[in-house]
């Protein structure tokens, strides 16, 4: 596909339609991939309940080896996905896209999937950032007020939320990481 995502970034508060959204791409993924899948989970903003986010349904689609994602990546393609990017170093993975058309050659996705191995370092990292947000309302919210700082300085520009987003992300998988290895206070 030759249309590009907008340059500006959109966020919007929360939609509760968002996980029965992500339910139903499971299915179609589920059905179309014929047991190839290993796991399939909802990622991103649109899985924090209560979170602001892009309004695109990202989603984690694991094989148990790149043999098994050459498979799958016809299939879901099959259901009106774009293969935009992969990743062909020692962690390969595809992301695939859903578009939504928006102006001349422009798209946003409305679907995101990201095919990878169920023991990449995207899908640990994934699981890593939307389980803890998940369980700390207080770390979401916090997490969603840095991102809005990032977008009002940047002023909606991708390229430089993009940046600035996973730069945080990084640190936060690296907090949650050191976290987990620490002995609890009063030990």
């Amino acid at each position: 596909m030759t249309s590009e995502e907008p340059s500006v970034v959109r966020l919007m508060h929360y939609d509760p339609t968002w996980p029965q959204e992500y339910a139903q791409t499971r299915s179609s993924l589920l059905y179309a991939c014929e047991g190839w899948l290993s796991e399939v989970e909802h990622i991103g903003s649109t899985s924090i309940p209560g979170l602001i986010a892009q309004p695109t349904i990202d989603v984690l689609a694991g094989v148990r080896n790149q043999d098994e994602m050459e498979e799958v990546r016809p299939r879901i393609e099959g259901l009106n996905f774009f293969a935009v990017e992969s990743d062909a170093s020692s962690n390969p993975s595809y992301i695939l896209t859903k578009p939504r058309r928006l102006l001349e050659g422009q798209s946003e996705p409305t679907h995101r999937v990201f095919l990878t191995t169920i023991d990449s370092p995207i899908w640990e990292q994934a699981m890593i950032v939307r389980d803890y947000l998940r369980s700390s309302a207080e770390d979401a919210l916090k997490y969603e007020e840095i991102k809005m700082l990032h977008w009002k300085r940047c002023g909606g520009d991708r390229k430089q939320y993009d940046t600035a987003k996973s730069t945080y992300l990084t640190h936060l998988v690296d907090q949650i990481r050191a976290s987990r290895q620490s002995p609890p206070p009063n030990a």
